[in-house]
């Protein structure tokens, strides 16, 4: 080997081992999170929950210059399928006209975020991290022989958006020197049981450093976990003390009120 490339190879793996040093040093920014409940109960009382994420950013080095950084904070709820239909008036009464089934609708989704929307995340950022509502409803293949199937996206977004199960909060978020950050969730009443997902994203500039991702269980318990299992495994056992429950309740019934007109 020549003087010449003994000193180039030198040059590199000198230039590699600063690297390898430096770099972590400048743009290592990490999440660190925690949420008031790590599991929702779902009783025959439950009216619903607050949902406190708080947390703290971790790095190795002065806060970067440039842009500030922002969080973005998102819940999502067990995705399922969901068939929307529009209805026409025809000869005076309302029928369905069209359906369309999108492949992937959270039962529940919140974004939270420090500042508003746009600022926080870019289309294409927000393309691939699916944070906003639009992006989170979605299909896997699109529907065919429909004009206009955008509009029963927005449609099937409007009507959660006005039941609470879809929210978008801007500007909540509270972040304290570009370091510490926190916010609340309200979570309605009407919880579809499931896993629910909390993500966390510190962006700068519109692209994300870091994601921060935890599970949250919702689960009926008590009274209403044994009559949601009886319903679902065992149909015929649940339907005939339903039909005793309400003989019973119409027979008490009419005792009453014969004992009171006596």
């Amino acid at each position: 080997m020549s003087r010449a490339a003994s000193v180039a190879m030198r040059g590199a793996v000198v230039l590699v081992l600063v690297l390898g040093i430096a770099l972590p040093a400048i743009a290592y920014e990490k999440v660190i999170a925690g949420l008031s409940q790590n599991r929702i109960s779902i009783t025959a009382s439950f009216g619903g929950s607050e949902l406190l994420i708080f947390g703290a950013v971790k790095r190795q080095a002065p806060i970067p210059s440039g842009p500030p950084l922002q969080v973005a904070i998102s819940v999502a709820g067990p995705s399922e399928r969901v068939v929307v239909r529009r209805k026409e008036r025809r000869f005076g009464i309302w029928v369905n006209s069209e359906a369309v089934e999108i492949d992937l609708a959270p039962s529940f989704y919140a974004v939270a975020t420090s500042v508003p929307f746009s600022e926080v995340l870019s289309p294409e950022e927000d393309a691939k991290h699916k944070v906003s509502i639009e992006q989170a409803v979605r299909w896997l293949s699109a529907p065919e022989g429909v004009a206009d199937p955008e509009a029963f996206t927005e449609a099937l977004i409007r009507i959660r958006s006005k039941a609470g199960l879809y929210q978008l909060a801007e500007g909540v978020v509270q972040v304290t020197d570009q370091t510490l950050f926190r916010t609340r969730i309200s979570l309605p009443a009407n919880l579809t049981e499931g896993d629910y997902w909390a993500r966390i994203f510190l962006t700068r500039g519109g692209r994300v450093v870091d994601v921060f991702q935890t599970s949250i269980p919702v689960r009926k318990v008590g009274l209403e976990r044994w009559i949601f299992t009886l319903a679902h495994e065992q149909p015929l056992i649940y339907g005939l003390m339903s039909l005793a429950l309400a003989i019973c309740a119409g027979w008490l019934a009419s005792a009453v009120f014969r004992y009171i007109r006596s």
